[in-house]
């Protein structure tokens, strides 16, 4: 046998499905044990100093149920990577294997590709285990104010290069995306870069002045230009001058001030309120908006030549529900950081609470995850931390949930009842998915985020279900 075979561990009270799972892994390539019993697994992995590069964990066993072994297996701090296997499938079950820290889900009967595709997720890439933890690590940058760029995902990993070559370029970048996403923090990375990074960063908040304030607090203005002007005084653009300046939230900016910033833009020149010359700045010029600014042009309430000056480079940030995987690293950075800067003693995420943050779908992104670490840092309550997340997850899930609570509670020790309200929750769940899709219009990857399952497991339920539009 291969001395580096791939160790797989099979935990199932049935000993003919046991060994039938283990039939399906190629002998040059895996080495299998079987367990018969959650506790026979985690006798296992507390006897061998050797742990299995996977563990197929049955959910549905006498006793000890697969959830059960697994958290007690998360308790032992024991990484392996778990798939669950269940003769029940559905979006309930599987998300509730995920909760529990499940790495993957199978639902039985089980194909020899299920289990080899597996095997290959969690166990190929095993010798080049070094490059494949370098590739998997964040990455992490620091900036200003002690604020952090952190990039795991696909689309941050693509807005770091982005912003690696637009820094170079001495060219205004619209920044755009929710509310929360981190606008500001992709501002200081392109500065942070940029062959300005010497000279000052200077942020002024457009919506939160009254417009003749603003004006006056970017361009500046001279003695005697209004009331109480009793000296001259000098804007942020002049301040700023050789660095860069971040216009945030330019979609509130009146379209009197777009005009003066269009100027600035073309040639680098205004004038302060009441001056009769003009002042020539070297200023960067950055924006940051969650305005639809298109919809704003045909509202007329942001100038479209303006638009055009800045629109040549645009970093779009996604919400924190479209790169969920990098909420694991985040909730890690945000508590050490934390920890360090208020002096207490760090806390660890349990793996139930990091699945109920992946699914959670964060409305206020970045701003809302960093308030929900500094909770859970002062209460150090995992318990009620992980309730205030459950409590947010969409209903809509939460119903298809209680009618599987309701097929185990009637289903009785003998089955009894169980193809009744199997079937009512066939129709509950086909039910609930039809009027998601009619929601989102069809959109399947709308509807899936909605539902909180897979784009994959969405579409099997359609074909299960024999879903289609409305005419």
């Amino acid at each position: 046998m291969n001395s580096s075979a791939f160790e797989v561990l099979i935990v199932d009270d049935e000993p003919a499905v046991a060994r039938y799972l283990a039939s399906l892994l190629p002998l040059s390539q895996c080495r299998a044990e079987i367990a018969l019993s959650g506790q026979g697994c985690l006798s296992r992995i507390k006897a061998r100093d050797s742990k299995p590069d996977v563990v197929f964990l049955d959910a549905d066993m006498p006793e000890m149920d697969g959830f059960t072994t697994l958290r007690q297996l998360r308790r032992l701090n024991s990484d392996v990577p778990v798939v669950m296997m269940s003769c029940q499938g559905g979006p309930d079950h599987t998300m509730e294997a995920w909760r529990a820290g499940a790495q993957g889900f199978l639902q039985k009967p089980i194909l020899g590709s299920d289990i080899m595709r597996m095997v290959s997720k969690h166990c190929a890439a095993r010798s080049h285990a070094v490059e494949l933890e370098r590739v998997q690590q964040p990455h992490i940058e620091e900036l200003l104010d002690g604020q952090f760029f952190l990039a795991a995902s696909a689309e941050m990993r693509a807005i770091t290069r982005q912003a690696s070559t637009l820094s170079k370029a001495d060219v205004p970048v619209l920044i755009t995306g929710e509310s929360g996403v981190g606008k500001e923090v992709v501002a200081q990375l392109l500065h942070h870069h940029s062959p300005r990074a010497s000279r000052q960063l200077l942020k002024v908040n457009c919506a939160a002045l009254p417009q003749d304030l603003l004006e006056s607090e970017l361009f500046g203005y001279e003695a005697g230009a209004f009331t109480g002007a009793l000296k001259s005084k000098p804007g942020k653009f002049e301040l700023c001058d050789g660095g860069t300046i971040l216009l945030d939230e330019i979609g509130e900016m009146s379209p009197q001030l777009q005009a003066k910033l269009l100027q600035v833009l073309q040639d680098g020149s205004f004038s302060r309120l009441g001056a009769r010359v003009n002042t020539k700045v070297n200023v960067r010029v950055l924006a940051a908006t969650n305005v639809d600014i298109e919809r704003a042009i045909e509202e007329h309430r942001f100038r479209e030549d303006l638009y055009y000056r800045l629109n040549a480079f645009v970093i779009k940030v996604p919400p924190l529900r479209e790169r969920r995987e990098e909420i694991p690293y985040l909730l890690n950075e945000l508590s050490r950081r934390f920890a360090i800067a208020h002096s207490i003693e760090p806390i660890k995420f349990s793996p139930e609470m990091i699945a109920a943050a992946v699914q959670y779908s964060w409305p206020g992104n970045l701003r809302e995850l960093g308030n929900f670490v500094k909770r859970y840092l002062v209460i150090r309550d995992p318990k009620s931390a992980l309730a205030e997340l459950e409590s947010k997850i969409s209903p809509k899930v939460e119903v298809l949930s209680k009618a599987v609570q309701v097929e185990e509670s009637l289903a009785g020790p003998n089955g009894g009842l169980k193809s009744a309200v199997r079937s009512m929750k066939d129709q509950t769940e086909s039910r609930m998915i039809r009027e998601v899709l009619d929601e989102a219009k069809w959109n399947r990857r709308i509807a899936a985020e909605r539902l909180q399952i897979s784009y994959k497991a969405l579409l099997y339920k359609i074909r299960a279900y024999n879903l289609e539009a409305s005419a």
